[in-house]
């Protein structure tokens, strides 16, 4: 494997850009010095230590590091959903991230242009994403520590692209925001591009095939009464400073799920195996370091008005 250096002076980057981290994908394994599997059907809340089946979507598979759902070949990460029994699931498939089930952070980083090349197979069910979320609950419990979704498509609607953030307080008082990309006729996720986050101070863009389509500059973040599961902020004083909670070390993941709450359930018309494969992913800083920090944008918070 090269290293980012190396890559970077090979691949030319963007212009007012550095290479800092990548994966190509090459050789015919994953490189579990960047990435690391996540098993099973659910994972245990970082914050509060219960268990979360489902993934918290009410995801239908199991994920494994089965070479049957997890390879590297033909210089692209293959990750493969199949409608096959494991346990109590229907389904198996396969997340990765830059972050071990330990703690131990692989990769990590606050601001930057984080970028993926990828295409995936279409059909009801179908969820993939590459997406990133914080390296440590700073803030407390989903979603008061944030998440970046730099893109995620429904599989029934492969002509769109989502891009969103997660943030506000802990669960169930979160928030959120997602714009929808649509590609020109007869183009869709099917087809390889390229899907890219610019996350600067204060402000976060998304694109496609360099293509800007989405800004945000307005979030929140409130750690009130975190220990509790966290409660909506009552006024400004229970917020925490701007631009929490997208001021901090996020690292990366890649999935493909099949089911849960945004694309529904898998049905007859599904094409099993599906396939998100990915070309490469890289992540670039700023020639001359970060921005200044933009104004916080206006939007609703919703405080509340009651304990």
């Amino acid at each position: 494997m090269q290293s980012a250096s190396a890559v970077g002076s090979s691949l030319g980057a963007p212009s007012g850009w550095q290479l800092v981290w990548s994966d190509e994908f090459e050789g015919d394994q994953l490189d579990r010095a960047r990435w690391e599997p996540e098993l099973g059907s659910g994972f245990s809340d970082p914050v509060t230590g219960a268990w979360v089946p489902g993934w918290g979507n009410n995801e239908l598979q199991t994920y494994t590091d089965a070479p049957a759902n997890l390879s590297v070949q033909h210089s692209c990460l293959h990750i493969r959903a199949l409608s096959e029994k494991n346990g109590d699931s229907a389904y198996t498939s396969a997340r990765i991230r830059t972050r071990r089930a330990d703690g131990t952070v692989l990769f990590s980083r606050a601001y930057g242009r984080f970028e993926c090349r990828a295409r995936m197979t279409a059909g009801q069910g179908l969820w993939p994403a590459f997406w990133m979320l914080p390296s440590e609950s700073q803030y407390g419990g989903w979603a008061a520590s944030g998440e970046i979704d730099v893109m995620e498509v429904v599989g029934a609607r492969p002509t769109e692209v989502l891009g969103s953030i997660h943030f506000g307080a802990a669960w169930p008082h979160r928030d959120h925001r997602t714009v929808v990309h649509s590609f020109g006729e007869g183009d869709s996720a099917e087809q390889f591009h390229v899907y890219s986050v610019e996350w600067d101070p204060g402000v976060i863009r998304w694109f496609v095939d360099d293509r800007l389509y989405a800004e945000q500059r307005f979030w929140w973040s409130s750690s009130r009464r975190v220990a509790e599961g966290g409660l909506a902020p009552r006024d400004e004083r229970d917020l925490n400073p701007w631009p929490a909670p997208f001021d901090r070390p996020f690292h990366l993941v890649l999935n493909l799920a099949v089911g849960g709450g945004l694309p529904g359930p898998p049905d007859d018309s599904t094409p099993f195996p599906a396939e998100f494969v990915v070309d490469y992913v890289r992540v670039y800083a700023r020639d001359g370091g970060e921005r200044p920090l933009g104004a916080r944008g206006v939007g609703e918070v919703g405080y509340a008005t009651a304990d």
